[in-house]
């Protein structure tokens, strides 16, 4: 393939799980050949699912050039990150796939970046060729070659690696319109879609930045000043559960007889009109205890799934200004319900943000590695399937214990399941860890939502008398009380969510 004039082995979609998630697939009986670098990069949109941006990406290539595991990291700003963030990726794609059975023999390497204001693509690709190289050092490393390796930016794409200016000119190639290549045929025939841009699937679950964002934090600093201490109290905590899974039930059920509407941003405005302030600020101060969290997660699959993922996407978007970090919790329950239905792009994409709002959240940093590894997410669903059935009505306060086990050497998972180091697979460069901010008190005039009423359904329907068939650990006290901070509208008692399991 480094001579671009020649036939190149045909290639497949071989390792689909470890980089995608398909309604279809390519077989061995429909092979398909990629012969230039314009055909590669037409193919990374289909690789991953999605449009990149500012990333670098390794596709390994497996014997008779069949396509295997895919990486995606996030360009570090800073040049002096590169180094690092080269042999994370690289390391993460090779081992990765070496221990899922698979040999990677050769890498495409790809970084992905658009021009910075008074920049033009070949501008980026200039100043991006030493973290080219270094893709290209890091993979040689491991003794797994880079054949090509590509600058897409600016709708035009380079290559670092052809030296013929008749194939791979200075000024670079158009990128072909979209949907007309083979790639995309052949990606149309199996059932693969492209959804559009990283930074537009993001945007679904990223903070509201309009007017709105100020009545939502005001209800949450209501909300904090009510719930917090309930939580806090043994006495109280379970009935604080309760009203939270019930009033996420009756929600559920509101997205779900909702009139559809076509495209994705309206549809999200008509969950947002469909979810009370003070709604939101519940669950989501309801949400940062763990046990309640996990009884959540139980909305994951059938005629629940998609409202609930609506849901959790929606809360996600309500944790705005000093809540920003409450968004661990929504955002990993919409990652649980992107794995649990098959989406494996948005559960993984999700399951980062969350790990962006607090990197030490044990139960997202579990999921992510789960979901990178390509393992099955029916072993998590049967075990919440046993805890949900093992409720029975009429039995007061909900246990104490974790629906899934967390434990500090272990996982979330079964006890059957085990876990492989967790390597580089479609994650971001690490966020360093930052002190969480407290929920704001406000002034002793503010009242915060009445409880959520009778009409129990799902996981909040009953409580176990015994602990289910998954729980492992006892007493998983997660809410813990802090020194109060002081706050232009006051000062109180307040608790965040603690994974210390």
């Amino acid at each position: 393939m480094t001579n671009h004039g020649e036939t190149t082995e045909p290639f497949e979609n071989g390792d689909i799980t470890a980089g995608m998630s398909f309604d279809g697939q390519l077989t061995p009986d429909t092979p398909l050949a990629l012969r230039t670098p314009a055909e590669l990069a037409d193919a990374l949109p289909y690789l991953l699912g999605y449009r990149p941006e500012d990333s670098m990406v390794l596709v390994s290539l497996l014997d008779r050039g069949t396509f295997g595991g895919r990486a995606r990291l996030g360009i570090p700003a800073g040049t002096e990150d590169w180094q690092a963030a080269a042999r994370q990726i690289a390391r993460g794609l090779v081992i990765g796939t070496r221990r899922r059975g698979s040999r990677p023999e050769r890498i495409v390497a790809y970084v992905c970046q658009e021009p910075r204001p008074g920049e033009t693509g070949r501008d980026v690709m200039l100043r991006l060729a030493p973290l080219a190289q270094l893709l290209r050092t890091e993979c040689g490393s491991l003794d797994v070659p880079v054949i090509e390796a590509l600058c897409v930016s600016d709708t035009r794409f380079w290559s670092y690696v052809c030296p013929v200016e008749s194939c791979c000119p200075p000024e670079g190639t158009p990128m072909g319109m979209p949907g007309t290549s083979a790639m995309a045929a052949a990606a149309t025939y199996a059932g693969i879609q492209v959804r559009g841009s990283l930074r537009e699937l993001h945007a679904r679950m990223q903070p509201w930045e309009t007017s709105a964002a100020l009545e939502q934090e005001v209800a949450l600093d209501a909300a904090g000043m009510s719930l917090v201490p309930r939580i806090l109290d043994d006495a109280s905590r379970a009935e604080v559960a309760e009203e939270t899974l019930d009033l996420a039930g009756r929600i559920i059920r509101r997205f779900a007889e909702a009139a559809p509407v076509s495209g994705i941003h309206p549809a999200d405005v008509r969950d947002d009109t469909l979810l009370g302030h003070d709604e939101a600020a519940a669950l989501i101060l309801g949400l940062q205890d763990r046990t309640t969290r996990d009884r959540a997660a139980a909305w994951m699959e059938g005629d629940e799934g998609a409202p609930a993922l609506r849901l959790w996407r929606a809360l996600a978007r309500r944790c705005v200004g000093p809540y920003r970090e409450h968004a661990a919790a929504p955002l990993t329950l919409a990652g649980w319900v992107a794995w649990s239905t098959g989406d494996d792009i948005e559960a993984r994409e999700a399951l980062a943000m969350a790990l962006g709002a607090d990197p030490h959240y044990l139960f997202a940093q579990l999921l992510h590695r789960a979901c990178n590894e390509g393992l099955d997410p029916e072993s998590i669903r049967r075990c919440l399937r046993q805890e949900r059935a093992g409720r029975r009505p009429g039995e007061g306060a909900p246990s104490t214990e974790p629906n899934i086990p967390e434990q500090k050497s272990g996982s979330q998972l079964p006890p059957d399941t085990t876990l492989p180091a967790q390597d580089a697979t479609e994650s971001d460069p690490a966020t360093p860890p930052r002190r969480k901010r407290r929920p704001r008190s406000t002034g002793p005039g503010d009242t915060a939502p009445g409880n959520t009423g009778p009409g129990k359904t799902g996981p909040g329907k009953t409580t176990p008398a015994k602990p289910g068939p998954c729980a492992q650990r006892p007493q998983a006290q997660t809410l813990r009380p802090t020194r109060s901070r002081p706050t232009p509208s006051g000062a109180g008692k307040t608790c965040h969510d603690r994974e210390d399991g």
